[in-house]
């Protein structure tokens, strides 16, 4: 009889959760477009569970046209209350308004600065992700003086919805730092992805 894998308890038994956390959680992540769809994803994610913004996703990619930002800066006033009336979406007035802004924002900084939005956000972690070993999720703290360092800077350059709260849970999904604890057969695994990555954010 093979032993039970061990994993991190927050997926609980829900098929997409435990996918997500198999496959996607803790992953180091420095495409820049995938990190804007991540942190456009967090911000709705602010006052909800992130399963709720999961089991909507691929509504939200089809909405978003699969949140490429050169296409979601040019969104309109059609486009906004297209989106206003997705139920398949978070239909909120505020969060549309900065994942169109934050498009535009990201879209200036890829264009004018060196290595882009990928530099941005993991030069924050020297371009390495961090490896934390925690034994239990009582001992994960909610944010770190990294996410407030972040969110400060994402919010003098103009994004919302972004507080560092919101910031460290896009650090670990991003694998910005790997916040599996360590019994789960997850940080072994991106651990090892990490001491692969080397310094990718740099241009």
């Amino acid at each position: 009889m093979s032993s039970p894998i061990l994993r991190c308890p927050w997926p609980g038994e829900d098929a997409l959760y435990l996918a997500y956390h198999d496959g996607e959680w803790g992953v180091p992540e420095y495409d820049p477009r995938a990190l804007y769809e991540k942190l456009v994803l967090d911000g709705f994610q602010a006052g909800l569970s992130w399963i709720t913004i999961l089991r909507k996703r691929e509504n939200f990619r089809e909405a978003f046209h699969g949140f490429d930002p050169s296409k979601i800066a040019r969104f309109g006033k059609r486009d906004f209350a297209r989106l206003m009336k997705n139920e398949g979406i978070i239909r909120s007035e505020m969060k549309i308004r900065a994942a169109i802004k934050g498009a535009q924002l990201w879209l200036d900084i890829q264009e004018k600065e060196p290595g882009g939005f990928t530099e941005l956000i993991w030069k924050h972690v020297d371009g390495k992700p961090q490896i934390n070993r925690y034994k239990t999720t009582k001992e994960i703290p909610p944010k770190t003086a990294m996410s407030e360092k972040l969110a400060k800077e994402l919010k003098q350059r103009g994004f919302n919805f972004c507080g560092p709260v919101i910031v460290y849970a896009f650090a670990q999904a991003i694998g910005m730092v790997n916040d599996h604890i360590v019994s789960c057969h997850r940080h072994p695994a991106c651990e090892k992805l990490a001491s692969s990555a080397g310094r990718r954010a740099a241009p």
